[in-house]
């Protein structure tokens, strides 16, 4: 019997295998040529270019500033030409699609609910228009063959003070697809500690939550995220890497802090081209996910912002495979991280984990674990 032809890891066969993704902006994700007609059918003049391909390249190039703060502002206008019901539906049904083309089966989206009130819309309306959108684009994927699930974070903005009541937002709707709760905006001068009384509700209604901390600011925002907050995931995270000193022999020491992340296994929701404009870190290859990584902390894979850093899942694969030299073995242990930490029911993330992510990977990797074992009768099967 002949050995199987190794499958090579490339853009185009990390697209076919199934991928899950935690953190990814709504407004962060748009197709230019959505933006440019959601402008031209809205009144919005503020584009730098009604050209979509030029309108791209404007987005990446003013998002790669170096500066938290710069890159944000690009949010002005995707934010801008998303303020009626309409544009929502279609924003969200798109981003549904895209994820899909991609090979997401599982996408966690967030946006902050506050950013689309200019017009006229309440908070309910616009969850609930959102909803609808990502429903539908589920359902055109669906039509194309590919099957992607979306939930939904709602961010409040740290820097206003509308916190608890995006808060309750969430609560009120996680039966109807809104799996959890964020703080987004820029760290400096708002430590997570300003919204405790929004965690301290989420907590008391058991519901779950991610803080983005570590980006722009230090260990701080890491330690008050997780030690005052209670944070269950942290969006980006990547100045962990200021508690791991390694010495000459290339042996790493981590921090009390950096230990507790790892010990609690507290997921970190990495995203490295957007740490790269954000200035969080140099290069692909200097970027703390290696080291994160081989020191075996909970990583996962994620755009932040597909438009603003031109990427997907797929390209922020490929560049960690050219960076790092990973393999499908590899690849598989950060989807598998992801769905783990995933705000849906156990049940439903293990369905996908060993229906859908293994099956897939099993082939690529030679692994026999990878199908389900069968237990006696009256007894789980072992994991």
């Amino acid at each position: 019997m002949s050995t199987p032809t190794p499958v090579p890891v490339t853009p185009e066969t990390i697209r076919d295998v199934p991928k899950v993704l935690l953190h990814d902006h709504l407004d962060g994700g748009l197709r230019p040529g959505t933006v440019v007609e959601l402008a031209e059918a809205s009144g919005y003049r503020g584009l730098p270019t009604t050209d979509p391909a030029a309108l791209g390249v404007w987005f990446r190039e003013a998002a790669d500033s170096g500066s938290l703060e710069r890159y944000l502002e690009t949010f002005a206008h995707t934010c801008g030409v998303m303020q009626d019901q309409d544009a929502l539906v279609r924003v969200a049904a798109e981003c549904a699609q895209d994820l899909a083309a991609d090979g997401v089966v599982y996408a966690e989206v967030r946006y902050a609910p506050e950013l689309f009130t200019e017009h006229g819309l309440d908070l309910p309306t616009i969850v609930e228009t959102v909803q609808a959108g990502f429903r539908e684009g589920e359902r055109r994927a669906a039509a194309d063959g590919r099957t992607v699930r979306i939930g939904t974070l709602l961010c409040a903005m740290r820097q206003n003070a509308r916190a608890s009541e995006i808060a309750e937002l969430a609560v009120r709707y996680r039966d109807a697809g809104v799996v959890g709760f964020d703080i987004a905006g820029p760290e400096a001068g708002f430590p997570p500690t300003r919204t405790l009384d929004a965690f301290d509700y989420l907590r008391r209604e058991n519901a779950h939550f991610t803080i983005h901390a570590g980006e722009a600011f230090g260990l701080p925002s890491i330690w008050e995220a997780i030690q005052h907050c209670g944070a269950e995931r942290l969006g980006h995270g990547v100045r962990i890497i200021d508690d791991i000193t390694v010495d000459g022999d290339g042996k790493a020491h981590l921090g009390p802090l950096a230990s507790y992340v790892r010990d609690r296994r507290i997921p970190l929701e990495m995203c490295p081209s957007s740490n790269l404009q954000t200035g969080a870190a140099t290069s692909i290859g200097e970027h703390p996910f290696g080291l994160l990584a081989d020191l075996r902390f909970r990583v996962t894979v994620n755009t932040d912002n597909r438009l603003m850093s031109g990427c997907t899942v797929t390209s922020e694969l490929a560049a960690l495979v050219d960076a790092f030299g990973y393999g499908w073995a590899d690849l598989r242990r950060f989807t598998i991280n992801a769905m783990k930490s995933a705000f849906i029911g156990f049940d439903e993330r293990l369905a996908i984990i060993d229906d859908v992510i293994k099956p897939a990977y099993a082939p690529l990797v030679g692994d026999w674990r990878a199908s389900r074992p069968t237990a006696p009768a009256g007894r789980p099967a072992p994991r």
